[in-house]
């Protein structure tokens, strides 16, 4: 089994939900407006869970990267990446918002080049990241730093957020992904995250992505 950090698990659920909202613009039912309300739906979901996961690198992972030997250099780049990806992620919330207040053909149009645009940029600096850091976070896997980081990621999130992110990084992901899931936390305490805290992603998100 390929080994990967839970960073590269998070990734894989970026890359998924960007997939998704481009199939799923690309052939949407002009005037549809559930369905237009759905994909809003699991957008605020992806916008959410995105900027906690890169404000959390900036707080948390930056420094503990920088403690092990990455350079500030590089953490600087990144972050003007992130800076390219939250422009591109605003952009993308004007078009769904209009999106969903109208479930035209024009703005859902307009949306899907939002989605392609944001995927362009996010998966770029996501391969950026990966091929630079990805390597880092397996060779010091066991160090102080990075233990102590994964603590600070768990101390961060209630509940509620844990198994909604949990819910989220299970939908669709491969073996691969989910053997890393499990080694990161005990089974038990996976399934009551996901299965009580995670129910509303259930619910209302992963339901969206099996219609």
């Amino acid at each position: 089994m390929t080994q990967m950090s839970m960073n590269k698990v998070i990734h894989g659920a970026v890359r998924r939900d960007l997939d998704r909202f481009v199939g799923a613009l690309s052939g949407f039912p002009a005037g549809d407006q559930k369905r237009a309300d759905e994909l809003a739906t699991a957008w605020d979901n992806y916008d959410f869970q995105l900027t906690y996961h890169h404000e959390g690198e900036h707080r948390i992972a930056w420094p503990a990267l920088e403690s092990v030997g990455v350079s500030r250099e590089l953490l600087t780049t990144l972050d003007r990446e992130h800076e390219a990806m939250a422009a591109a992620m605003g952009e993308t919330r004007t078009a769904i918002a209009s999106f969903k207040r109208t479930a035209s053909a024009e703005d859902a149009a307009t949306a899907l080049n939002a989605f392609t645009n944001l995927r362009t940029v996010t998966v770029q600096h996501l391969d950026h990241e990966e091929a630079e850091i990805e390597p880092v976070y397996l060779a010091k896997a066991a160090t102080p730093e990075m233990k102590e980081m994964g603590k600070q990621f768990g101390r961060d999130a209630s509940p509620k957020q844990a198994g909604t992110f949990f819910a989220w990084l299970l939908d669709g992901a491969s073996d691969a992904e989910r053997e890393t899931l499990r080694g990161s936390l005990p089974g038990p305490v996976l399934a009551i995250l996901t299965g009580l805290f995670g129910r509303r992603y259930k619910r209302d998100i992963a339901s969206v992505w099996a219609a």
